[in-house]
């Protein structure tokens, strides 16, 4: 697989870094820059955005991200997610200023662009 064969955007679903794992849904885009590096844009909840550059190598793509939370505070943070395949993924993301005793989860499917214009 190749890091052109996961551009799109995906539907995912997620848990919180926290101790009750609070549930979170909404969207990913991936696009790449002239380098071929990823770009990651996530609207979480329908209105939090984040942003991030990452790679991408053996099934793994990595992102540092970044968001800008209540009262204008910047959160960054890393996540990791394994590619099974060039349309879905699973993986695990950490902030700095979060729970650091859990890691927050997430999984995703790629949508399909023909589904949507029926």
């Amino acid at each position: 697989m190749t890091v052109q064969d996961i551009v799109g955007r995906y539907a995912i679903l997620g848990n919180n870094q926290d101790a009750i794992g609070s549930a979170y849904n909404g969207f990913l885009t991936l696009s790449l820059d002239a380098h071929q590096k990823i770009i990651a844009e996530w609207t979480i909840n329908h209105d939090q955005q984040q942003s991030g550059t990452g790679f991408f190598r053996d099934n793994l793509l990595v992102v540092n991200f970044k968001y800008t939370g209540e009262n204008a505070k910047i959160f960054k943070g890393t996540v990791v997610y394994k590619f099974f395949d060039k349309e879905t993924f699973e993986g695990f993301w950490s902030e700095k200023h979060a729970d650091q005793q859990f890691l927050g989860l997430e999984r995703g499917a790629k949508i399909n662009k023909e589904l949507l214009q029926n």
